[in-house]
């Protein structure tokens, strides 16, 4: 835990790898100190199909599922960190932002815990 799964228009993948995409999340999240390395989990979602306001424009949003924990100045400098590195990454994307939904640890399973 955390998950960062990043949904975006297929053209952004184009401009850059998702490689990279996923690298720059994966290493602002680390930067906040907020998580073990190790547990940081990245993916990306690109869309060939979409309708922004009824165009076409390019978007990124990342969804970020955490652990419950944290606190909201905690939540707030994580979501402004990640689109402060997207938008200098994509400066010309109209869409970009995040959402984080931290979920119970009580109702939290894995393979390991059953």
């Amino acid at each position: 835990m955390p998950h960062f799964i990043i949904d975006c228009s297929k053209q952004i993948i184009v401009l850059k790898s998702p490689k990279d995409i996923m690298q720059n999340v994966y290493d602002t999240a680390d930067l906040t100190i907020l998580f073990l390395p190790e547990e940081i989990k990245v993916g990306i979602n690109p869309f060939q199909f979409y309708n922004t306001g009824n165009t076409q424009n390019n978007f990124i949003h990342v969804f970020a599922n955490i652990m419950e924990g944290r606190n909201t100045e905690q939540k707030s400098n994580l979501s402004k960190q990640i689109i402060s590195v997207l938008k200098a990454m994509f400066p010309e994307v109209p869409i970009i932002s995040i959402n984080i939904r931290a979920f119970e640890k009580a109702t939290y399973c894995n393979k390991e815990m059953v």
